[in-house]
Formats: C-alpha cells, sequence, structure tokens
C-alpha cells in the first residue's frame, strides 16, 4: 500500500478500525470481479484502489452501533422474554 494513499483515506475515515475493514472487504470485492469506482492506472494493486476510492468519497460507511436507543451494539441486547 502506497503512505499517501493511506494518509489521504485516513482523512476521510479518521478510525483506523474501520479503515482497515472497509479497505478489507473492498479489496475482497475487487479480486472477485466487481468494478472500481474510480480510474486506476494499470498495475495499480486492489488495496490501493480501494484506498484511493475511499479518499475521493466513492467510499462511505454508515454505523449502527446505539441505534435502538441503547448503548449496545444492534443485535446484542436479550430481551427480556429469554432470561425468563
Amino acid at each position: 500500500m502506497k503512505a499517501d494513499l493511506v494518509k489521504a483515506a485516513s482523512e476521510v475515515i479518521p478510525n483506523q478500525q474501520i479503515l482497515v475493514n472497509m479497505i478489507s472487504r473492498r479489496v475482497r470485492q475487487l479480486c472477485l470481479g466487481h468494478r472500481p469506482l474510480v480510474e486506476y492506472a494499470p498495475g495499480l494493486l486492489a488495496a490501493d484502489i480501494a484506498l484511493t476510492e475511499i479518499a475521493n468519497g466513492k467510499l462511505t460507511y454508515e454505523s449502527t452501533f446505539g441505534q435502538n436507543g441503547s448503548a449496545e451494539p444492534a443485535g446484542c441486547a436479550v430481551s427480556d422474554d429469554y432470561r425468563k
């Protein structure tokens, strides 16, 4: 991965864990044959293409943490019926 692309992408997605997960998922998609969302030079690695897409704002993420009005991640809350 090119350092300048990592720096540009980290300015768009400051959370390093989210950035790594986004790159990983996008690299997997690109390797499976999905088309890049940006123009790229021949020979550019899939990770560099993913970083370029993030830096250009073509890829974003949506956090689902706490959307149910709780501090727990969605899907991790235990209902009262389960406890009985």
